[in-house]
This record gives structure tokens, C-alpha cells and sequence, in this order.
């Protein structure tokens, strides 16, 4: 029985034990935030909008072919450079140039019958003036001269038909351009109007298409309307390779109908092309200059947090917290007013480098928060003593802003 009280004393002893050492202190009154402060000022900027774009070229056609045979001869190198008028096809002309040199044999046969049909007709109009013939067969003869002029006209047509056959049987540049891969060989069947042989494309001018929010739509109209600065990298293309293209660009359409289901409309420029580095169908970054003069502000990136797609800044104020009564806070005097963070929302504008344009939300002369931002949550209470701040962690929902958040 002894053994039994014993035991459970020294079971109840580490429980004890167990809860006390479960039970935690109270942690210590954290310190000021440290901080890094600038004060914001307005400067002038320079800065592009920047626009995704694709190239196209001004004009384009599908070649096809207008008559019907065999390929027997190609005559351009694939994705190069033509001329207006250059041969690029020919099709088996054998039964073209047979039926023009028919249709040319029909045509002096009603020729002839119209040189007989016109002597007829002269003697019979003699005979007839002295009553020598009967009219019914003067009549007859002039009708006959009719019909033979209108075979002869039946005879031109056919020939001018069968020589534009036997034209459509060399394919030719339908203007200066760049050609494509062929789609037919040296020996392949082509049908009219049905096969595609190839596809030349303008080069030189190159397009360059680009969509805008509707409520650019009349600064845009009024850049068509050269009632702009004169800037000469007003329009400037990035390619594919990140490189800037040498050549600036011009506004030349406006599309006649924003789509209702976007609320953006397109808009083209036009490039030169000299070089032919442009070509249908790229993907580039339009970058069009601002022309906005006036002073504006600008801040570092790495002040700026997000929270549910809203941004915000910390500015750092010398205030006196109250409690939900009104009360100032016994730990606060009037006379030692602690120097606190408090959020402000902003609307950011285009990245310059590091810095980021604010459009609204700050004034100048606002003292703002830029190193320290993810520790901070409002009404901290801050110090700048620290000439430098250490890296922490951001807090749940907060994540500072840099140029990549944009």
C-alpha cells in the first residue's frame, strides 16, 4: 500500500514539474524598428510606355496559279528579296502557245473571208447603183461583210485569250518583296485558283502592330495629327533579342473600332526596313516616349509593399498613439513624441530603373520608409539611429515591391 502512495506522489510530482516548465514567460517589450528614411522630392523623368507588338507586313498575297499544268521551272531562291516583275514560276506552256498559235491561224482565216465578203459587197453596191442586180442578193452580200467583220473581232478576241494564257504561264513578282518557302517541286501538278505556290510579302516598310486601353485613344489620335513635342524617339521598337532597333518609327492608322469586348483598340506604326532585320509575324516591346514635363515624384522599389494586389508605403511620422478611449498612452508624453511608421496607400506608375514613379499618395517633403518595410506593420515604432537595417523576413500577406513587381 506504501509503494502504491509513493507512486502516485511522484507520478502527481511530474506533472507538476511538466506544467511548470510548460508554462512560458512573457516576452520581452520588442525595441524600435530600425529604418532607413529618405524625403521625396519631384525631378524630372524620363521614361517609355512600353507596349507588346508584332510586326506585319503592309502588304501580303498567296501566289497562285491562273492555269493549269505541270511546274517546269522555279527561278528564285527561297526566302530572299524580289523584284516587281521578276519570273519566279513557269508551267508547262506547250498547250497555251499551241492554242495561241491556233487561235492565230483562226484569226487570218476570218480575216481573209472578210477581204472576199468586202470585194462582194463593193461590186454588188456598183451593180445595184445601176439597177444590174436584184436587191435580195445585194442584201445578201452586205450581211455576209457583216458577219465576216464579226468573225474577225471573235478571231481577235481568242488570240488575246490564248495570250494571256500563255502569259499566266509564267509566274512573276506580283511586287517587291520577300519570297517564301515553295510549296510546290519541279514536276508537281498545280490547279487553279485551288494551289498555293508561295507567299511574298512587303519588306521594306515593315508595320508594327500594337493594342491600347481605350482611354488612350485620344492622345494617340492627336500623335496621328502631329500635335506632339518634337521627339526623335518618339516610337522605338525592342526586339526579340532585347536589342533597340536602330530605326524610330511613325503613326500611321488608328483602327476604326475599339473591341467592346476588350475596350482596346490597335494601332500601327511604320517602320523602315532597309536591312530587312524586321519580319512578319515578330513578337517586340513597342516603347513610347512620355512626354510628360512636369516634375514627378519618384522612389525606390524596395519601399513599396503589396497586399492584395493594392500598394502601399510606410511614412515615418513623430506622433502620440491614444488608446480606443482617446487617451494618450501611459507609456508616451507629450513632450517625448516617438517617431512611428504608418501605411499610406499609393498608385504606382512606370518603373525607371530601381525607382518607381508614385501618381498618387505621396506629397514632397513626406519622409518614406525604405529599408525595414518587412518588419514593420502600422504604427510601429521605428528609430533611425541604425546607420544600417538587417535583412528580416516579411511578415504573412506583405512582400516588398522591387521593379520585377511591376
Amino acid at each position: 500500500m506504501k509503494n502504491i502512495i509513493r507512486l502516485i506522489f511522484g507520478i502527481t510530482n511530474l506533472l507538476c514539474m511538466a506544467l511548470l516548465s510548460c508554462k512560458q514567460k512573457p516576452a520581452p517589450r520588442q525595441g524600435p524598428v530600425p529604418v532607413n528614411v529618405i524625403s521625396v522630392q519631384t525631378r524630372p523623368v524620363l521614361y517609355y510606355d512600353n507596349f507588346p507588338a508584332t510586326t506585319q507586313a503592309l502588304s501580303q498575297v498567296d501566289i497562285r496559279p491562273q492555269v493549269q499544268g505541270y511546274v517546269t521551272a522555279i527561278y528564285f531562291t527561297e526566302g530572299t528579296h524580289v523584284q516587281k516583275g521578276q519570273k519566279l514560276y513557269e508551267i508547262d506552256e506547250r498547250l497555251y502557245k499551241a492554242a495561241y498559235d491556233q487561235a492565230q491561224a483562226n484569226l487570218k482565216v476570218a480575216q481573209g473571208n472578210k477581204t472576199q465578203a468586202q470585194q462582194d459587197a463593193d461590186r454588188y453596191q456598183y451593180l445595184l447603183s445601176h439597177n444590174a442586180v436584184a436587191k435580195q442578193v445585194a442584201d445578201h452580200a452586205f450581211i455576209a461583210l457583216q458577219n465576216a467583220n464579226n468573225e474577225v473581232q471573235a478571231g481577235e478576241q481568242a488570240v488575246k485569250t490564248a495570250a494571256t494564257n500563255l502569259t499566266f504561264s509564267i509566274i512573276r513578282a506580283p511586287f517587291d518583296g520577300t519570297i517564301g518557302f515553295s510549296q510546290v517541286k519541279l514536276g508537281n501538278m498545280v490547279s487553279v485558283g485551288t494551289t498555293i505556290l508561295n507567299t511574298v510579302s512587303t519588306d521594306n516598310p515593315m508595320a508594327v502592330d500594337f493594342v491600347i486601353n481605350e482611354a488612350q485613344l485620344g492622345h494617340y489620335q492627336e500623335l496621328q495629327g502631329h500635335v506632339q513635342h518634337k521627339i526623335d524617339s518618339l516610337f522605338t521598337v525592342v526586339l526579340p533579342n532585347h536589342k533597340i532597333y536602330t530605326y524610330t518609327g511613325q503613326i500611321t492608322v488608328v483602327d476604326r473600332a475599339v473591341d467592346p469586348q476588350t475596350g482596346t483598340i490597335r494601332v500601327r506604326l511604320v517602320f523602315s526596313n532597309p536591312h530587312y532585320e524586321l519580319r512578319p509575324g515578330m513578337s517586340c516591346v513597342v516603347r513610347v516616349h512620355n512626354q510628360e514635363t512636369s516634375p514627378q515624384i519618384v522612389i525606390p522599389g524596395k519601399a513599396i509593399v503589396e497586399q492584395m494586389g493594392e500598394y502601399f508605403v510606410f511614412l515615418a511620422k513623430d506622433t502620440i498613439l491614444a488608446d480606443s478611449a482617446g487617451k494618450k498612452s501611459n507609456s508616451d508624453s507629450a513632450a517625448t513624441a516617438k517617431l512611428r511608421a504608418f501605411q499610406v496607400r499609393v498608385q504606382t506608375g512606370q518603373s525607371i530603373g530601381a525607382g518607381i514613379i508614385i501618381q498618387s499618395g505621396l506629397e514632397a517633403g513626406d519622409k518614406v520608409i525604405v529599408d525595414g518595410v518587412q518588419a514593420l506593420h502600422d504604427g510601429s515604432e521605428i528609430t533611425t539611429a541604425s546607420p544600417s537595417v538587417a535583412e528580416q523576413q516579411p511578415p504573412g500577406g506583405k512582400k516588398a515591391l522591387g521593379k520585377n513587381n511591376q
